[in-house]
């Protein structure tokens, strides 16, 4: 699963149960296990609410994109005022420069179907490199909290979408 991945080849596709199946065996270094995804239940992971989509490039999942509440975090106060979205890489391809095609594409995708006025993403204070990714793509630090379930603080970014 090392081998270079085309930026140009990445898009978002529907989340299959085999994705599924694959995410959920998905473990990170820490301190990045806060986003292991090891243990998840494929059922959850493909329920429509929770919007999870799976990213490809070459027809090989890489990672996935989640659009609604997959994308809180418990211990902010989150409105309705943006789109929440999350998501991750597989952890072997992780540092290698791949989050801002891969987060570019999913904030394309979530512009087509679900058109908000705003997406917002939480991220963990200690990942300089997904804050400086999303910051990069023109998200803006709105606060920052303490998680509800360990403590560990998070900081809320928002990008305001043209209309």
């Amino acid at each position: 699963m090392t081998r270079l991945v085309d930026p140009g080849s990445i898009r978002i596709a529907p989340l299959t149960r085999a994705y599924a199946e694959d995410l959920a065996t998905w473990r990170y270094d820490p301190p990045y296990d806060v986003y292991d995804l090891a243990g998840a239940d494929p059922d959850e992971l493909l329920d429509p609410e929770l919007g999870f989509h799976a990213v490809l490039a070459d027809d090989r999942l890489i990672g996935f994109r989640s659009f609604g509440p997959d994308g809180r975090v418990p211990g902010w106060d989150y409105d309705d005022s943006a789109l929440d979205t999350g998501g991750g890489l597989r952890p072997s391809l992780t540092g290698q420069g791949l989050g801002r095609a891969v987060i570019a594409a999913g904030l394309d995708f979530g512009r087509s179907q679900y058109a908000p006025a705003a997406f917002r993403v939480t991220v963990a204070s200690f990942n300089v490199r997904a804050r400086r990714t999303v910051e990069s793509l023109g998200f803006e630090v709105v606060g920052s909290f303490a998680a509800r379930r360990d403590g560990r603080p998070f900081d809320v970014l928002v990008r305001a979408e043209r209309r």
